[in-house]
C-alpha cells in the first residue's frame, strides 16, 4: 500500500531526492528536515527540542500561506468535526506535528519486510515526511489540507494525534468526466491513516466527515477518492460515508503492469 500513499504526492518520486537534500534529513536527526527560512511572512516556527522554548532553539519552516492555518480568529484550533470522542482540524504547520502526521501515515502504509524492517520503515517514514513537507511548502492553504484527528478530553487526557487524511483540490479529467455535473474541479481525498492501536474506533469515519465539512467550507461540490477493488472493508467505510463507485482501473493495469486494481468513488458534498 506504500505506493498508494506516495501517489498522493504529485511528482514526488522525481523530486524526492532533491527535496530531502535541502531539508538536510538524516534518519538519526529527523528534526533537520526543517530548514531555516529568511521569510517571516510565510513561515512558522517549531522547536527542535520539546524541553526548549527559547527563540534561539527554534527553526522556521517556509510554507505557502499563513503559518496559523487551522487557527480561528480567537487564536484557538478550529475543529471541523467532533464526534465519537474524536475531533478533526487542519494540521498545525510546525515541525513536531508534521513529523507526527508523517509517522501515522508511514505506520499505516508501510509494508513489513522479513529482514531489517525497522531500517526500511525509517526510510519509508522519511519519504512520507518529505512528501508531506513538499505539499505544505508548495500548496496554497485553500488548495491542500492535511487533516488530523485527535482525542477529546473524554477519550484521552493527552489529546494524542491518532489519524490523518490529505485533501487536495484537483482537476483531473479522468475523474471530472464521471461527475454528474460539469464541475470544474473537486476535492480528492487520499492518505487516510489511523494508528494501529486506535483502529475500529470510528476515527476514519470522523476524518471523512471532516473532509466533507472542508469541501463545504471551500465551496467544492464533489469529493473523490480511490480504494483497492478487493479492500472490501475500506470500500464499505467509504460507502457508509456516501461515496459511490463510478469507475475502476482498466484491466490491463493489473494484467500487464501487475498493479492492484482500484475503484474510483465519488460523493456529492453535504453539510455535516
Amino acid at each position: 500500500m506504500a505506493h498508494h500513499l506516495l501517489a498522493s504526492y504529485p511528482n514526488i518520486s522525481g523530486k524526492l531526492s532533491k527535496e530531502i537534500s535541502p531539508y538536510g534529513f538524516t534518519p538519526s536527526r529527523p528534526a533537520n528536515i526543517f530548514r531555516t527560512s529568511s521569510s517571516s511572512s510565510s513561515s512558522v516556527q517549531c522547536s527542535t527540542s520539546s524541553s526548549s522554548t527559547s527563540s534561539t532553539n527554534r527553526e522556521e519552516v517556509g510554507f505557502v500561506g499563513s503559518g496559523k492555518f487551522g487557527i480561528d480568529r480567537k487564536g484557538e484550533f478550529k475543529y471541523l468535526v467532533s464526534e465519537f470522542g474524536w475531533k478533526v482540524r487542519s494540521l498545525f504547520r510546525n515541525g513536531d506535528e508534521v513529523r507526527k502526521a508523517a509517522y501515522v501515515q508511514a505506520e499505516a502504509f508501510h509494508e513489513p519486510v522479513f529482514l531489517f524492517d525497522d531500517f526500511f520503515f525509517t526510510f519509508f517514514q522519511a519519504e512520507v515526511l518529505s512528501g508531506l513537507v513538499y505539499k505544505l511548502r508548495n500548496s496554497p492553504p485553500d488548495r491542500y489540507a492535511c487533516l488530523v484527528a485527535e482525542s477529546t478530553p473524554e477519550t484521552s487526557e493527552s489529546q494524542e494525534l491518532v489519524g490523518v487524511a490529505d485533501v487536495t483540490a484537483s482537476r483531473d479529467q479522468a475523474v471530472l468526466r464521471h461527475l454528474p455535473s460539469r464541475a470544474p474541479e473537486y476535492l480528492y481525498v487520499s492518505g487516510i491513516a489511523v494508528l494501529k492501536s486506535f483502529r475500529r474506533k470510528k476515527i476514519a469515519t470522523v476524518l471523512l466527515k471532516a473532509c466533507d465539512a472542508l469541501s463545504v467550507e471551500w465551496g467544492f461540490e464533489y469529493l473523490a477518492l480511490r480504494a483497492y477493488e478487493d479492500d472490501y472493508g475500506a470500500r464499505q467505510l467509504y460507502s457508509n460515508a456516501g461515496y459511490r463507485v463510478v469507475s475502476s482501473d482498466p484491466p490491463w493495469l493489473s494484467t500487464w503492469i501487475g498493479r492492484k486494481r482500484r475503484v474510483l468513488m465519488v460523493k456529492h458534498s453535504t453539510k455535516t
